[in-house]
């Protein structure tokens, strides 16, 4: 056998031996930003996520974790995933809106009152919501909890008209809010989070809504000084993933990524809760005026809202989606009353 040939049999049975190896031979390498600050509790549902899938995969998937928003704001981070810049996001209600607005459902101002009716619309209408990421080009990997939004003033506030004439902090990568809140007469103010507390020393922004949690990881509160303790709406959280940047992963792993993902996510849903509540008590205990609503304000802040639903329906909620949301809602009301009322004659019976 001459050289040549040699060399041509080394090649062909190279290429061969290449090609039956798996294609899963090189590191993959998941880059995940999020503007969940480090150490905190969001944080750790990521840092989870990703020990388990090293551990999974044998060392060949990493994620990492830009955390704290290095990675510019929430839109900006789902621009980067969209041009592959990054491969997956971690983000609030208001950044997964701009990935698919139907995420807004789930966060409709005072039409859920508790986590146990949000857990039961949420359960029932993830499915929707995570085809209409991927139609987008997202894979939901799990859905967390920011907490309940709730406002908070610099002055001491009763209504929704007092804080109508208050300057309001809204994100400027979130027009849309910015728009609505316009609409019904508010005074928005687009800052970056991260000068929001700078803006509230100088008087340019008097009001804000964002999860109890936040406000005192920020320490936003302390320059508040008050707090309506009137559960404006859930903020819905998730982590995804581009579909391209999923599908480099092998398929038959996917499944069991997935479960760790949502796992993560499901674990600390609880502490995530525990926290936004013990969060009121200390900033309170750190001298926060929390207002606590008598039932004739909390019924004039529903009837408001109530007011507004026809035209957050189709504009900043899918109608669709809004319909079911309030049909899931209304499910879970008619079945707990039924529950309440039939324990009640089981406990008159002799």
């Amino acid at each position: 056998m001459t050289i040549s040939r040699r060399v041509v049999r080394f090649v062909v049975c190279a290429a061969l031996a290449g090609a039956a190896l798996p294609a899963f031979s090189q590191k993959i390498r998941v880059l995940l930003g999020t503007p969940a600050p480090e150490g905190s509790v969001w944080h750790d549902v990521l840092l989870q996520m990703s020990q388990d899938w090293r551990k999974i995969s044998g060392g060949q998937v990493e994620v990492i974790i830009r955390h704290s928003g290095v990675l510019g704001e929430e839109v900006d981070m789902l621009r980067k995933v969209r041009t592959g810049e990054i491969q997956a996001v971690a983000l609030s209600g208001a950044g997964l809106s701009h990935a698919d607005p139907g995420v807004s459902c789930l966060q409709i101002p005072l039409l859920l009152e508790s986590y146990e009716e949000f857990d039961y619309v949420r359960d029932r209408i993830a499915p929707k919501l995570e085809e209409r990421f991927r139609a987008r080009g997202f894979v939901v990997l799990n859905w967390s909890d920011a907490g309940w939004v709730y406002f908070f003033t610099k002055k001491p506030v009763r209504t929704l008209g007092e804080i109508r004439k208050l300057k309001l902090w809204t994100s400027p990568a979130d027009p849309e809010t910015e728009k609505l809140y316009r609409d019904f007469g508010f005074q928005p103010v687009p800052i970056g989070l991260n000068d929001l507390h700078l803006q509230l020393k100088i008087g340019a922004i008097e009001a804000f809504d964002v999860p109890a949690l936040m406000a005192l990881l920020q320490q936003t509160f302390s320059l508040a000084g008050n707090m309506i303790e009137i559960k404006w709406a859930p903020l819905v959280a998730a982590t995804l993933i581009s579909t391209k940047a999923w599908e480099r992963i092998p398929a038959a792993m996917r499944p069991e990524l997935e479960r760790a993902a949502r796992r993560a996510g499901e674990q600390e849903r609880g502490r995530i809760r525990r926290l936004g509540d013990e969060a009121v008590v200390e900033m309170r205990n750190r001298k926060l005026n929390v207002i606590q609503p008598d039932a004739a304000m909390l019924a004039s802040w529903r009837a408001e809202a109530e007011a507004a639903y026809p035209k957050l329906r189709g504009s900043f909620v899918p109608a669709d989606l809004f319909d079911e949301v309030v049909r899931l809602r209304d499910e879970f009301r008619a079945s707990r009353q039924s529950k309440a009322a039939g324990d009640g004659a089981g406990a008159k019976k002799p």
